[in-house]
């Protein structure tokens, strides 16, 4: 990822990086679908385009509108971090199934709150060169809604 941030403005490298970053990646949310009941996936995957669909249709209409989410910052981090930690006592402490559902229900709201803030981000103060930038953030809030989302569905399916 630092390699793309550091080529995102010389034109023809920040494309082929871009590309060998989402293809990294890829192959990691790959295996973990590859562990999962197809049904859950596709469940997954119907749930994430319509969440990101009408969270994106919300942001340019309240965008439109006047309406800015930049105080969102701050608690977003703030939750972000939070569910990190509580991710790290998991491996001391282990958690039951119920407990797993209700961490990616909390997953799933923090990165659909991530949605929200990058895509105003993106209308408003991202500029025309900085879309090697806005993608990849776009691209990981996606990302993690859908593994939160997966993960939820996983083990409230067990």
């Amino acid at each position: 990822m630092i390699p793309l941030l550091k080529y995102q403005q010389k034109h023809s490298h920040n494309y082929i990086l871009l590309g060998l970053f989402i293809v990294s990646i890829s192959l990691t949310v790959g295996i973990s679908c590859a562990n999962t009941e197809g049904k859950i996936v596709l469940e997954a995957l119907i749930l994430t385009s319509a969440v990101v669909s009408s969270l994106t249709g919300y942001t340019f209409w309240a965008s439109k509108k006047g309406k800015d989410f930049s105080f969102l910052g701050p608690f977003l981090f703030t939750s972000l971090f939070t569910l990190f930690l509580v991710g790290m006592m998991q491996m001391f402490f282990p958690f039951g199934p119920a407990t797993h559902a209700i961490y990616g229900g909390i997953g799933a709201m923090i990165f659909s709150g991530y949605i929200i803030y990058d895509t105003d981000n993106l209308i408003k103060r991202f500029t025309y060169d900085e879309y090697i930038g806005a993608s990849v953030t776009l691209y990981l809030d996606i990302l993690n809604l859908f593994l939160a989302i997966l993960n939820m569905l996983r083990e409230a399916n067990n």
